[in-house]
């Protein structure tokens, strides 16, 4: 394995780190991520270089489709859950190989879920098997780069924007219209984390009524 090691770390030596260069999602769930065709690109280039391809060898995939009817605006809507572990072949010229995993998990009200989850599996296992940080150094686990004030040319620090008044009775009555438990998980999982602490004892009792 000396020669797939030693092209290992060489691509290690070269991709210091990527920046979370995109936003996904929206509203208070948004978070910075980094793009999948930014991390292929890097790859490709640098792997190639050394001798080094990556093979899909293996996925294991679960789905979970929930259904409900929304009781604002009518109509039956869905979601499709699908979450995979996938494993490749990391092949070195030389013939080398070593067998690497990812894991990913992708939510769409179509077909789109395995598409997300395998491409976060494949961009996932790129990152971890070369250790490559990503984002900016003064991001961390203590505070979030989203709630630092940002300061504009006056040097004068921008307050953040408060969050958005809930609308409790609108959420409670989604939450009371579900007539199933897979609607009911699925209508709670929609809702964004300052929604679900303020509705998480309507979804207990809920939980109790349908069980």
């Amino acid at each position: 394995m000396k020669n797939l090691a030693k092209a290992v770390i060489a691509v290690m030596k070269e991709v210091k780190g990527m920046e979370k260069n995109s936003r996904v999602g929206n509203g208070n769930s948004a978070y910075d991520g980094t793009k999948d065709s930014d991390v292929k690109e890097v790859f490709n280039e640098v792997m190639a270089k050394h001798g080094l391809c990556v093979l899909p060898t293996g996925i294991k995939e679960t789905t979970q489709i929930d259904r409900w009817v929304d009781p604002q605006y009518g109509g039956q809507k869905q979601s499709v859950f699908t979450k995979v572990t996938t494993k490749y072949l990391l092949l070195h010229e030389s013939g080398e190989s070593q067998e690497i995993v990812g894991y990913g998990h992708g939510v769409d009200p179509q077909d789109k879920g395995a598409g997300k989850a395998t491409t976060y599996a494949l961009k996932n296992a790129l990152l971890y098997t070369y250790l490559t940080p990503v984002g900016k150094i003064e991001d961390t686990d203590k505070t979030h780069s989203l709630s630092i004030a940002q300061v504009g040319n006056t040097g004068a620090a921008k307050q953040i924007a408060p969050a958005p008044k809930l609308d409790i009775p609108r959420l409670n009555n989604r939450l009371n219209a579900c007539t199933t438990m897979a609607a009911l998980q699925a209508a709670y999982k929609a809702f964004t984390p300052a929604e679900q602490a303020a509705t998480a004892a309507t979804k207990d009792a809920m939980k109790l009524k349908l069980s």
